[in-house]
């Protein structure tokens, strides 16, 4: 679909185990996650809502193509990670969103990690349930 020959903005998403790369094509507004049509990927309206909050608040809807690969853990930390890619190839496309978007908190990388499960335990904190008798 798009080759390497046309100029693109690009930028990386991370949040929980997703990783997402993310490039931003003049277009028409399509978005494409992993060859398949944003429709397809993200059923649900609230996760596509993330995904183009980048756009609604800098204004740019429908003037960017979205191709994006993403890789890791659920659907919600991935449309986390695409809404992280897109703000950070906003940013190369034009400096001026930076305050916009770093002030939405799009530009920080989320560092909420699931926590270890620790020796003793049958889970992070969950030990096991106690026994009077």
């Amino acid at each position: 679909m798009y080759t390497s020959a046309k100029p693109y903005f690009y930028g990386t998403g991370r949040r929980k185990s997703s990783v997402a790369r993310v490039r931003l094509y003049p277009g028409s507004g399509t978005v494409t996650v992993n060859g398949r049509d944003i429709d397809d990927y993200f059923g649900l309206e609230t996760l596509k809502l993330i995904i183009n909050q980048p756009f609604g608040l800098t204004g740019t809807e429908g003037k960017f193509d979205v191709v994006v690969n993403v890789r890791g853990g659920g659907i919600s930390g991935q449309a986390g990670a695409v809404r992280h890619g897109i703000a950070r190839a906003l940013l190369l496309a034009d400096e001026s969103y930076r305050a916009i978007l770093k002030k939405a908190g799009f530009l920080t990388r989320d560092p909420r990690m699931k926590e270890r499960k620790k020796y003793g335990l049958k889970a992070a904190r969950r030990a096991s349930q106690f026994s009077k008798r």
